[in-house]
């Protein structure tokens, strides 16, 4: 009997589904493996949407499932993960529910079809929708509290559009223009998400990269470099580096990963923008000078990305929280050491948790030898405000009328 059509990519979704829930892999990770036998583009990107899609709504969806089986199917019974995923292209997809019967029920070959596609079937009888926005899982609103989780869900409920950052901020309301695209800061353009990158205007030329919007706040925070020596610490792939760059710093990039640093090289090179990349464990390195300013965007759990990583949600715990604080703190300690007299640190983290971000500040101030220097209203782009302490905390409910933002903690001090 023939196979359904589009069965290759299904099962590559339930292997990205898998590799995130019962292994713990991020989607980045599991690719490799999930994705080998899917060769086309549009075929990757779809198994991709599909695991993605079933990540930011797992919680609703799990409780449609329940609804509708008289036993609660275990968490990681193949019964579930498929219905997930099948429920997931119908309700967010728009899959028609017969590809999505065919698909689906081909994955269980020997397992639970007729369960499967009885619990299917009566769902899309009764017409089941999902919420407005995700629901949060149980674990994540515990370590966020309820408030928190509740002004973040309407930032996940769709993937981010794209931001990209210009080389030259002067260009800002031109190329908007000329790209379509909507503009919430100088040098910041948002396009709509699908986007093909390489194939946008002068992408070959580098007049620009892509970088979320929160994620160019913190560079912005240091200024104008005006030839002055800037450290970006954990550089790659090159997003910050190439703002210090832009903005007239001389710039040091620095980065342990002889991958993530060749990233950087090419960025480097389509752009045009200079800058001094060091391969180096930053907790073994010593500068042959001190600096002006540094830049940490330092290791974290990055759990500020969910809304284009829905995966964080369901991978990262109290464990993974505690390994990143002492890293965190122990860089932040060598970075104090490098600045010169009037230097100026940015610490950022994209991560949503309290001991990443405010937590690690706290402890910035009472530790080392560097003064606050608050973030002002004035510096950032309209709608975000600065903490009552001078920091920066951005989520991905914030400017959701506009598209939304990824979780950032910023702050700020001189030595």
């Amino acid at each position: 009997m023939a196979l359904p059509p589009g069965l290759p990519v299904r099962r590559a979704a339930l292997r990205l589904l898998d590799a995130v829930l019962r292994r713990g892999e991020t989607l980045e990770q599991a690719e490799a493996g999930a994705l080998g036998d899917v060769r086309k583009a549009p075929d990757r990107a779809l198994a991709r949407a599909i695991a993605g899609e079933t990540l930011r709504w797992l919680t609703d969806l799990d409780a449609l499932i329940d609804s509708a089986t008289k036993q609660r199917l275990p968490e990681d019974a193949k019964a579930r993960m498929v219905l997930r995923l099948m429920l997931a292209q119908t309700l967010r997809l728009e899959t028609p529910p017969h590809a999505v019967i065919a698909t689906g029920l081909a994955l269980l070959e020997g397992g639970p079809r007729r369960l499967a596609h009885g619990v299917f079937s009566a769902l899309d009888k009764l017409g089941a929708k999902l919420p407005e926005m995700p629901t949060l899982p149980e674990r994540v609103v515990a370590r966020w509290g309820a408030e928190k989780a509740a002004a973040i869900a309407p930032g996940l409920a769709f993937p981010p559009e794209l931001d990209l950052a210009l080389r030259d901020t002067a260009e800002t309301a031109t190329r908007a223009v000329q790209m379509g695209g909507v503009s919430l800061a100088p040098g910041h353009i948002r396009l709509p998400r699908g986007a093909a990158v390489e194939s946008l205007a002068d992408f070959k030329e580098g007049a620009w990269w892509v970088q979320d919007l929160a994620a160019s706040l913190p560079a912005r925070l240091l200024g104008p470099g005006e030839g002055r020596h800037a450290l970006d610490l954990c550089a790659a792939p090159g997003g910050k580096t190439m703002q210090l760059a832009a903005a007239g710093w001389k710039v040091t990039a620095l980065d342990s990963s002889k991958r993530r640093l060749e990233l950087l090289k090419d960025n480097l090179k389509r752009t045009g923008l200079k800058a001094s990349p060091v391969r180096a464990d930053a907790l073994t390195w010593e500068p042959k000078h001190r600096f002006d300013a540094i830049l940490i965007d330092a290791p974290c759990t990055a759990t500020g990305t969910c809304r284009r990583h829905p995966d964080v949600l369901h991978r990262i715990g109290k464990g993974q929280v505690a390994e990143m604080v002492e890293l965190q703190r122990a860089l932040a300690a060598k970075a104090a050491e490098w600045l010169n007299p009037g230097g100026v640190l940015v610490y950022a983290v994209c991560s949503l948790e309290a001991e990443e971000g405010e937590e690690q500040a706290a402890w910035i101030d009472a530790e080392l030898n560097l003064t606050p220097k608050a973030i002002t209203a004035e510096e950032l782009p309209a709608g975000l405000a600065p903490t009552p302490e001078g920091w920066l905390r951005t989520h991905p409910g914030m400017l959701s009328e506009q598209g939304g933002l990824d979780g950032f903690f910023v702050g700020r001090w001189v030595k």
